[in-house]
């Protein structure tokens, strides 16, 4: 799939088929979080795999989402180092992840942020140095998704030219 469409089409998915995924998908979307540039080439991030369904459901008692962390095959846990440009960083390497995903029919969806992932560190033995910045849970959406069909502002409303208020046309 082209980049533009994936990004064109990409929808949050919250409720997922239990079908696992593929290795080599798999290692291909952490992939594409390892190979994202970063500042300074800093690479502040750590991506933290659990597929363990016990460990999942306890995942999912500690954000804010719990019920589709719970029954996604799988999840990302992404923490950082404590740097000016991490959250940024970390940021880029999740999106990038999660069109990786999505390019391949795997659905999945940002779940929390910093402060409200404390408990995380605990249950996966992530070092107090690291913040947890999101959980990604992911899988192959369970319904069929309408790709595209999003309701967003006109570019006419967000964009503008030279200088704000100057209409992009």
């Amino acid at each position: 799939m082209e980049a533009f469409k994936t990004v064109r089409t990409i929808l949050a998915v919250r409720d997922y088929q239990e079908r696992p995924l593929p290795p080599d998908l798999l290692r291909r979307i952490l992939e594409a979080g390892r190979l994202t540039g970063s500042s300074m080439n800093g690479q502040p991030w750590h991506f933290i795999v659990v597929n363990d369904r016990d460990t999942l459901h306890r995942l999912a008692g500690t954000t804010p989402s719990r019920s589709y962390v719970a029954q996604a095959p799988i999840a990302i846990v992404v923490a950082i180092e404590k740097s000016p440009y991490s959250v940024s960083d970390a940021s880029r390497a999740i999106q990038s992840m999660v069109l990786t995903a999505w390019s391949e029919g795997v659905g999945s969806n940002w779940v929390g942020f910093l402060r409200s992932l404390d408990q995380v560190n605990a249950l996966l033995g992530i070092p107090k140095e690291l913040d947890v910045i999101a959980v990604i849970p992911l899988g192959y959406p369970k319904k069929t998704l309408g790709r595209g069909k999003k309701q967003r502002k006109p570019l006419s409303q967000i964009a503008h030219r030279g200088r704000f208020g100057q209409p992009f046309e």
